[in-house]
């Protein structure tokens, strides 16, 4: 998809029903799929913010970003993830949360990045995080400047997520999970799954039902 029809979706991306936990568990995770609200709130999660940043590339193809977490010791090393992460006490909101993330995490000033909405929570049980994502996009292709926390930036083409071919299943093992066959996309030679996944899903069904 070009970055011109993009933009021609975002006036219905902005006030069409998303799709929820209905699209999420599509992508979840069994481990997921054991929490309920009632569970979930009894766990108090802690919240943090995601940004889902689309864009024009150089051809005007619509990309959105993801990155690959630098390794350390912690429950989501090395995982694939939109830029993010937890709410911090000066933040004015979740959306402030989300921008000073990607701006920390990659170099984005927060007045290149638009927000079209926020999506549906998505609640992580390995951390206990309960984590917004926002829908949002830049008129030009960012200038990345990764910090720390990212080992690598992953520029995905919107039309290789809206392929139904890039939906799979694999088998994982982690700290947390030993031999668990785990929904997932598979973009860019890259394993996505998770919460980012999730995320993904109800972002893939929002963006079929704008072309209608």
């Amino acid at each position: 998809m070009n970055f011109s029809d993009f933009k021609t979706q975002i006036p219905s991306l902005t006030t069409l029903k998303l799709g929820g936990l209905e699209s999420h568990f599509a992508l979840a995770p069994a481990l997921r799929l054991g929490y309920d609200a009632a569970k979930i709130q009894a766990n108090a999660p802690k919240k943090a913010a995601v940004l889902a940043l689309f864009y024009p590339d150089d051809k005007n193809n619509t990309r959105f970003l993801l990155t690959k977490r630098a390794s350390y010791q912690g429950t989501h090393s090395a995982q694939i993830s939109f830029p993010g992460g937890k709410i911090e006490d000066s933040d004015l909101n979740l959306e402030h949360t989300a921008k000073r993330e990607t701006f920390e995490e990659i170099g984005i000033p927060h007045s290149e990045i638009q927000i079209i909405r926020e999506l549906t929570d998505v609640y992580i049980p390995p951390s206990n995080f309960l984590a917004t994502p926002f829908l949002g996009y830049a008129l030009q292709k960012p200038d990345f400047k990764t910090n720390h926390e990212v080992a690598s930036t992953i520029e995905v083409l919107l039309d290789d997520l809206l392929n139904e071919q890039s939906i799979s299943s694999v088998v994982m093992t982690t700290s947390y999970m030993k031999k668990a066959k785990v929904p997932c996309f598979k973009l860019n030679d890259y394993i996505v799954w998770g919460a980012t996944a999730m995320m993904l899903a109800e972002i893939k069904n929002l963006l079929i039902e704008s072309k209608f």
